[in-house]
Parts: C-alpha cells; structure tokens; sequence
C-alpha cells in the first residue's frame, strides 16, 4: 500500500536528477485543467507522452471539446522537454460495457473504481508497447477523487503489464489550486462534471 504518493514521486525525481536520466513518463489524461499543473511540474524532469483517453465521456462534441483544449495546452506551455501527444480510440459503448449493472452506484462508488481502471489499463498498454519508463494519471489532482484507490489500481495493474506505475497525489503542494491559476492564465474550458452521463446527472 502506497502511504505517501508525493514522497514517492518526489524521491524517485530525485533519484533521476541526480543521476543525470531524463525518464519517459507516460501521463493519463482526462482534461486540459488538471494536465496543467502536472505538466508545469513534471516537464521539468521527464519526456512526457500524454495519452488522451476516455471513453466515459458520454458526448463525442464534448469528448473533442476537451481533447482540443488538451492539444492547445500542450502547444502553449513552456516546458523544458518537448510533449508528444496521443489521441486514444473513443468508443463510449466500452464504457458502458465495463460498467453494467452499476449505473445506480453513488459518485465516487465502484463505477467511478471501474471507470478508473478502465483507462488506467489503456495507459499501461501504451506504456507497455512504448517502451516508457513508467506510466501515471492526472486523476489525483482532483479532490473529489480518491488517490489512495486510483494509485492502489494503478499498481495492480502496472503489476500485470510487467511495467512500473509512478504513484500521484498531484492535489499536494498546492497543485489543485495551481491547476485554478494555469487554467485562468490559459483560458481553459474547466468542466463542471467528469464525463459520464452519471456525474452529469448528478451535478
């Protein structure tokens, strides 16, 4: 079990740095918003591939909405080493699939758990297949989800790609607050629910 994400990213940083090694990160991203900070931060230390999935985004204009704003964030940032972006399959229906039978599950329940896993697993095939040093997501930037559970699942399933999860709770040293501030900065379309059609329903 993880008990302290930040110290664990913060010492395997610094592992590198002293090193003199510029790792390949592979990043889950859900949306522009929360890739700010962890750009801002993580750029500084690794080449980053973003990998753009998320199948539970119920509406496809608001799927490429999104997308778009991540493709302009990238292209606007300044950051140390260049960001490679990669456009994930959208197919809702694969959503829908994994979580049968738990529409009814309160936010943050174990349809949000599923939905994690989800596209946790795409990232570590792209870690995987990539050749990357290690995958994470910006999910844990946001405080209405749970990074102990994210992180635990992203463990798991670094375990069966036989790849290396880099554990996050990227709300730590203000990151949250400071994804607010790069939002405003760049003007970026911050949504007011996750994507499904369930935490729209619930807003």
């Amino acid at each position: 079990m993880i008990q302290n994400a930040q110290k664990n990213m913060d010492e395997f940083i610094e592992r590198n740095v002293k090193n003199g090694n510029v790792p390949t990160l592979l990043i889950h991203a859900c949306c522009a918003p929360c890739s700010s900070y962890v750009l801002e931060y993580l750029s500084k230390y690794f080449h980053i591939i973003i990998l753009y999935y998320n199948p539970n985004i119920t509406e496809r204009a608001e799927y490429e909405y999104r997308l778009s704003e991540e493709e302009r964030l990238i292209n606007e940032l300044n950051v140390k080493y260049p960001i490679r972006l990669i456009k994930g399959d959208y197919n809702p229906d694969i959503y829908f699939s994994a979580v049968k039978g738990l529409e009814g599950e309160p936010e943050g329940g174990e349809r949000c758990s599923v939905c994690f896993e989800l596209r946790l697993r795409e990232a570590a095939k792209y870690c995987r297949d990539l050749g990357a040093n290690c995958f994470t997501t910006t999910l844990t930037i946001s405080p209405l989800k749970n990074a102990a559970k994210i992180n635990s699942i992203g463990e798991r399933i670094a375990g069966e790609y036989g790849v290396k999860y880099l554990p996050s709770d990227f709300k730590k040293k203000n990151g949250y607050k400071r994804s607010i501030e790069l939002s405003r900065k760049y003007g970026l379309y911050r949504q007011n629910y996750c994507g499904c059609i369930f935490s729209r329903n619930n807003d």
